[in-house]
């Protein structure tokens, strides 16, 4: 069955359709209802405006295209599994959360707390701009080509590839485990705090006090850029070309650079601590 050209603003508009495409529908109006298309399945939505709360709630089997989802529509997707999105503008707070199985492809998104507890999330050609504690407790993602602008972003996070991308991102990664980053841009201060088995690749890290407290951290062929009081209390395998202006108190590894502008290595904490430091140049 087909919905088309159609304008919603009750409760409940169009809940628990099955085997339905709603096409070119605009869900406003002065009822401000919620819940448009709540405990729906197998549905496919195009073109459509949202500008009412919680439209897609408890979905199961969606595709999503060409849809603009305003500031108003706080709390879009929630309690999902197999959904599609692309082409999209994701403008309200809290968009994505507890789902299961998301696709996100060439979309825009403006959402504080973007994407939280979700597994299974495979992110392609997206931009991202203010948000604020973006992929919280993500598990199982694939991420390529995402620009981002934000802070305390993946946090408590698993299982992540991340490839071709560019982050503005204050305190990200924190407490995060078993993370690859390919070929990107990480700008931010306080850069993976907590972390575990994460591994940069290719990468441009810029900022102070990267890399505090981490456990079998790797880096291989990264620059760093702005970056003192680097790897404190960390366990550490790094390459880096050019200069770190300084390392501080690192626990063990191997760190190897151009350049280390400072060695910092406090008499109290030299004990126990066999990380080797290594001037290539």
């Amino acid at each position: 069955m087909i919905y088309e050209n159609n304008t919603y603003d009750e409760e409940r508009a169009l809940y628990g359709l099955k085997d339905v495409q709603v096409k070119n529908c605009r869900f406003d109006g002065p009822a401000d209802g919620e819940s448009a298309l709540k405990e729906t399945k197998n549905i496919e939505v195009s073109d459509c405006f949202m500008n009412l709360r919680y439209p897609f709630w408890h979905v199961t089997n969606g595709k999503i295209y060409g849809c603009q989802l305003t500031e108003n529509c706080r709390a879009a997707l929630w309690y999902d599994k197999n959904i599609h999105i692309e082409n999209c503008q994701l403008n309200g707070i809290k968009a994505l959360r507890e789902c299961e199985d998301i696709t996100l492809k060439n979309s825009s998104v403006n959402s504080p707390e973007f994407i939280w507890k979700v597994k299974g999330l495979n992110i392609e050609n997206v931009k991202i701009l203010g948000s604020e504690y973006p992929f919280f407790e993500v598990k199982d993602a694939k991420i390529k080509n995402l620009e981002m602008k934000g802070k305390y972003s993946f946090q408590y996070d698993e299982n992540i590839e991340i490839s071709d991308s560019n982050f503005d991102t204050k305190d990200a990664f924190w407490h995060s485990k078993n993370m690859v980053i390919r070929d990107s841009v990480i700008k931010g201060e306080y850069l993976a705090w907590y972390s575990e088995n994460l591994k940069f690749i290719n990468c441009r890290i810029i900022g102070t006090q990267p890399f505090c407290y981490c456990k079998n951290l790797v880096l291989e062929n990264c620059t760093m850029e702005n970056c003192d009081l680097a790897f404190e209390n960390s366990t550490v395998n790094a390459t880096v070309n050019g200069k770190i202006d300084s390392v501080k108190n690192p626990l063990s590894g191997k760190i190897t650079a151009d350049e280390i502008g400072e060695i910092i290595r406090d008499e109290h904490l030299k004990a126990g601590a066999d990380c080797i430091i290594e001037i290539s140049k």
